[in-house]
């Protein structure tokens, strides 16, 4: 393993992390705005802090030409614009725990995907850790809530979705990354769904003469917060590492680390919530552990 799949792998403990924690803010900023807002707000947080670090000589602005737009457009219809669209409607329409039962599905699904679009060879181990940290998330949502619950149709159909164009996303974003610099994809993702959740947030708003109620959420300091994460960390950040993360280690590798958000939310929850820790928090906890070892620290095989 060298010097930059370390940085991806850290960068990838780091998106896990913000990912987790960002369930709790997406729940606290629809308390106080509709889907499309909060996602017109976050993607405007985003836009304004790749302004900040561009005036700070921090980063410099990729140029952009007719010819890179394509596979760049492509690559953002997937994520983060149906990513998020999807993900931030269905959390509308259902629990923490029902989107944590499908979000533990990305893991396998990107594995099916990027054998038969990629070619990538995983080890059995590998496919057992797989199978291990999705049984370890499984557990702990059955005995949190129970696996079946009073789930909307609606919401579980759309969180599915989400996790599709998120797959769809990490086998073709391993392609387009091997043209494109990882701030390169990050400015035009991040520019993009500023454009298009802003654009269907205040058409509505003018359709529905509510134009005044569209910065009215941030007159409470929570909102204000919540904004701030999910734009600058939630987005732009994980869009970055992610981005940075595809440029050198295996698609189905990446995935497996989103069965650690739900551990992470989890301890948000205990944290800030003050919920209280049981102990199949901790045996599921382990077992998703495990199972990411066996997946990401076994060597793939050779193509």
């Amino acid at each position: 393993m060298n010097k930059k799949q370390r940085l991806a792998y850290i960068g990838l403990i780091l998106v896990t992390i913000i990912i987790g924690l960002s369930f709790i803010f997406v729940k606290i900023g629809l308390r106080y705005a509709g889907a499309m807002d909060l996602l017109a707000h976050r993607f405007t947080a985003a836009v304004v802090s790749l302004a900040v670090l561009w005036f700070l000589g921090l980063i410099k602005l990729p140029s952009f030409s007719v010819k890179k737009t394509k596979p760049l457009l492509l690559l953002s219809l997937f994520y983060p614009l149906m990513f998020f669209a999807l993900q931030t409607f269905g959390l509308q329409y259902s629990t923490a725990s029902e989107a944590g039962i499908v979000f533990a599905t990305t893991p396998i699904i990107t594995l099916i995907a990027a054998s038969v679009f990629l070619k990538e060879k995983t080890k059995l181990l590998q496919k057992i850790g797989i199978i291990l940290s999705i049984v370890g998330i499984l557990y702990i949502i059955y005995c949190t809530e129970g696996a079946s619950g009073n789930a909307s149709m609606l919401g579980i159909v759309l969180l599915l979705l989400s996790v599709f164009s998120l797959v769809a996303y990490y086998v073709l974003g391993k392609v387009v990354s091997a043209n494109f610099s990882a701030m390169e994809i990050t400015v035009w993702m991040t520019i993009l769904a500023f454009i298009v959740f802003n654009s269907f947030s205040v058409f509505n708003h003018v359709n529905n003469n509510t134009l005044g109620q569209f910065f009215t959420p941030f007159i409470h300091l929570e909102f204000l917060w919540s904004v701030l994460y999910l734009g600058v960390l939630s987005s732009m950040l994980t869009a970055f590492l992610t981005n940075f993360a595809l440029t050198q280690i295996p698609a189905s590798q990446i995935a497996v680390f989103n069965n650690l958000s739900p551990m992470v939310s989890i301890a948000g929850g205990i944290l800030i919530l003050n919920e209280t820790l049981f102990i199949y928090h901790i045996i599921g906890g382990l077992l998703v552990l495990a199972g990411v070892v066996m997946t990401v620290f076994l060597k793939k095989t050779k193509s």
